[in-house]
């Protein structure tokens, strides 16, 4: 069994997977883009919220409760790994500027 301080280098070491997520609103067809720094963060956050009901989204909130938050469904874009030069703030311009891109290709209509 590997001690604390292990498990916390391990944890402070493990490669950063951020990327664009998607929310799908399967009864209109409205999607939700946005960035996440940690994709398997914000996954695990949308399921919990599905769980218990709960929105994630002010965006999304009139129509969670319409439709109740088995009508959402969540979908990973596009993945980017964080190189271990780059700062969290670089990070963050490089998501950004990646969402910037799907954004453009869509529909005012289609997004939330």
């Amino acid at each position: 069994m590997q001690n604390k301080k292990e498990l916390i280098y391990e944890y402070k070491n493990r490669k950063q997977i951020g990327g664009i997520c998607k929310i799908t609103n399967t009864q209109t067809g409205k999607i939700l883009l946005f960035i996440a720094p940690d994709i398997e963060a914000s996954k695990n956050r949308f399921e919990f919220s599905k769980k218990t009901g709960s929105c994630i989204n002010c965006k999304l909130q009139s129509d969670w409760n319409k439709y109740e938050s088995s009508s959402f469904a969540f979908e990973i874009v596009e993945e980017l790994e964080k190189n271990s030069e780059q700062s969290a703030k670089d990070f963050t311009e490089d998501l950004n500027l990646l969402l910037e891109i799907y954004l453009n290709k869509l529909s005012n209509e289609d997004i939330y």
